[in-house]
């Protein structure tokens, strides 16, 4: 009889006018049951109804994903703030509405569509299956789609979109995030992230389309449709044929003794970095067999983020070890990012941070087009670029050689769209970076490219290693001729949006309102730029340069000891991050001075935050 009556709940809750006492809820809960035909994750929601779970219910169904600093992302799921089939099939109605209200030649040009690795059995979901289901949106509506007949480093993307001349494109990746998570990354026309206003019109415009259309869950489309297109073969073989243009010494990576390894943490990397070698001539480096080939559960790693340093690389830094190979290269899971590791002559392991391999990176750069450039080129035509939390060493540079430097704000989308105007304007942009191991080698890709970045760590290694030269003692020589920068990034968590906003608000009315510390313990602040609300100290009229982007918060403090550090909320983790640089000059040699500064600076700057007591993570 209960399994009767049981069985009478569940085919009844289709056809039920919810009454939880929140008119909002209710009808949410109405759309999903009516909309969402992945059996996994209605059952989801069915259970919660089931028993009564109102607040999840509400957490789940109530609020909506927002573009982040890498486009939608959030755990996979059943509900409206969840990744899963029905709100990438939202997602993608509302970006259909949008471009088609921007470009007139939408359904002659395209849309390219990517994927990586990840998945999630409980709720059915998969990068593949929510890639199938963005295509199959699109080509219901008639528009051509370039869909990736297999997973794709996320560069990938971007590069198609601007060399097929597509109207946009999107990634599903969740990059380096923990495994439960994934994401719904977007590319404007010109191969860039989109940035403001494009992300809250298309927001706009999800909200205008979220019952799904007739076709729109039509998967088969994607298998019948002739306006599917399948650009792997040859978005690679160009890939693979322009980065050529960033390798300069072919003949010598053809005979260098050095050996790599490279890990690709169970992502999507192992073939793209195998192929990427042998355009510049390498053998090709050694995958760590156990994280070489895709792993949704990221089965060997706490956590698929390189980034983490030396406890995630533990089976690459053993490999390398056991074959006698100097340098590990690490690329996340959809590698767009790298992390580099150098076996030094105490047997250690130095694993650089995003700012040394920065310096590194902009040295060997300039280094190259100056020994390549033709005589009339002026330096002055040259850029480098940087998120402003990132490394001011790429500045010290600039200031010596005579070319330029820029800041963007945080996010690779800001980078890729002021590239691309400097490019359209006759400039010549030759690297740009972010400081959590984004970096990007020449300009065919306006995104962070971890394999671009892999290879040319390995040419840049292997000519040094000719003048027995090692990356870290080259790395002491950038520093002794532009000036010492040392840099510590780490972060609290905090799972609490009003803590976050509160510790915000107590550094913007510090002793009085409006007012921001003039000291952080016994270092005086001589600047203050607050990105959230647009102020800016150093500036004339008081405003800053950069835009300002109320929806995230941001402090940069710089200090009279020529220290810069910066607060700020992460776009993608509930986190507030903060970065801390001394900034010397040339002349300035004590390092043990200046690390101890810097150490004293972090303690106050930690001490003035931890009064509300968030979890300190220490790098």
């Amino acid at each position: 009889m209960a399994e009767n009556a049981e069985g009478d709940l569940n085919s009844n809750l289709l056809h039920t006018a919810y009454h939880t006492g929140d008119p909002q809820l209710d009808t949410a809960i109405g759309q999903w049951l009516r909309w969402d035909k992945n059996p996994k994750t209605k059952e989801q929601i069915e259970n919660l109804l089931r028993n009564g779970m109102n607040k999840e219910l509400r957490d789940r169904l109530c609020c909506r994903m927002t573009f982040g600093t890498a486009g939608l992302r959030s755990a996979m799921g059943a509900g409206f703030c969840y990744i899963n089939d029905l709100t990438v099939i939202q997602s993608t109605q509302g970006m259909y509405k949008y471009l088609e209200r921007c470009f007139s030649d939408f359904k002659q040009r395209g849309f390219v569509v990517g994927y990586d690795t990840r998945g999630q059995v409980t709720s059915s979901c998969s990068s593949q299956r929510l890639a199938k289901l963005t295509a199959a949106v699109l080509l219901a509506k008639d528009v051509p789609v370039y869909l990736f007949s297999r997973y794709v480093p996320t560069p990938f993307v971007p590069y198609a979109v601007q060399e097929l001349h597509a109207v946009a494109g999107v990634m599903i990746t969740a990059s380096h995030n923990r495994k439960e998570d994934n994401g719904y990354k977007v590319y404007w026309e010109n191969g860039a992230q989109i940035t403001s206003p494009h992300d809250k019109e298309i927001l706009k415009c999800i909200e205008e389309c979220v019952e799904p259309w007739n076709g729109s869950w039509n998967d088969n489309l994607v298998d019948t449709s002739p306006l599917k297109r399948d650009p792997l073969q040859d978005i690679c073989r160009r890939y693979m044929e322009d980065l050529k243009k960033i390798c300069f010494h072919r003949e010598l990576n053809s005979k260098t003794t050095l050996k790599f390894v490279h890990t690709s943490f169970h992502g999507v990397g192992h073939d793209y970095v195998q192929l990427a070698f042998q355009a510049f001539g390498f053998k090709p480096p050694i995958p760590v067999p156990e994280q070489k080939d895709p792993d949704p559960d990221f089965s060997t790693v706490r956590c698929p983020n390189p980034e983490e340093g030396e406890s995630v690389l533990e089976l690459s830094l053993r490999l390398a070890e056991k074959e006698n190979a100097r340098i590990v290269l690490a690329t996340d899971p959809d590698a767009d990012r790298l992390a580099v590791a150098e076996l030094q002559e105490n047997d250690r392991w130095k694993v650089f941070t995003g700012n040394e391999l920065a310096a590194l990176f902009g040295w060997w750069m300039f280094d190259c087009w100056k020994k390549n450039k033709s005589r009339n080129i002026d330096v002055k035509n040259v850029y480098m670029l940087a998120t402003t939390v990132s490394s001011k060493i790429l500045k010290a540079i600039a200031l010596k050689e005579g070319f330029h430097f820029e800041e963007t704000l945080p996010g690779f989308k800001w980078i890729g769209s002021r590239i691309k105007d400097l490019l359209e304007n006759g400039k010549e942009v030759l690297f740009a970076f972010e400081e959590s191991i984004g970096f990007l080698c020449g300009t065919s890709v306006l995104d962070k490219d971890g394999v671009s970045a892999a290879v040319v760590v390995a040419e840049m290694a292997s000519y040094l290693e000719t003048m027995n030269v090692t990356l870290k003692q080259q790395l002491i020589k950038v520093y002794e001729k532009y000036g010492y920068h040392i840099s510590k990034t780490s972060y609290f968590l905090c799972y609490d949006p009003p803590t976050i906003k509160s510790i915000f608000e107590r550094l913007r009315n510090f002793d009085s309102p409006k007012e921001y510390p003039k000291f952080c313990g016994t270092f005086a602040i001589l600047h203050v730029r607050d990105i959230t609300t647009g102020y800016d100290s150093s500036q004339p009229n008081k405003k800053s340069v950069l835009p300002v982007s109320k929806n995230s918060q941001m402090i940069t403090f710089t200090f009279q000891n020529g220290c810069v550090a910066t607060l700020r909320t992460s776009g993608t983790e509930p986190k507030i991050k903060y970065y801390a640089e001394m900034c010397a000059s040339p002349e300035q040699s004590d390092i043990a001075l200046l690390e101890e500064e810097l150490k004293k600076l972090i303690e106050a700057l930690i001490e003035n935050v931890c009064k509300n007591g968030l979890i300190w993570r220490a790098v």
